[in-house]
């Protein structure tokens, strides 16, 4: 389950940085402490189904191009 943290937390940061928006910029608009974006982003953390939604909706994309593929080993 880490790798799939790990690769969440990759997808999130790409989008955000595609977006133009700042870890902090992100957190706040998500209700989120900055340092839990940044937990998020290294694959620190699980993330629930509603914070997943509030970050997407945040960068303007759907949930599920964050997530990243399932793959066997997962």
């Amino acid at each position: 389950m880490q790798t799939l943290a790990r690769a969440l937390g990759r997808n999130v940061r790409e989008q955000r940085l595609l977006a133009g928006i700042s870890q902090d910029a992100l957190a706040f608009a998500c209700q989120m402490d900055r340092s839990y974006i940044g937990r998020i982003e290294r694959g620190e953390v699980n993330l629930t189904i509603e914070k997943l939604y509030r970050i997407a909706h945040q960068l303007n994309c759907p949930p599920q191009q964050l997530l990243p593929p399932l793959t066997p080993n997962s």
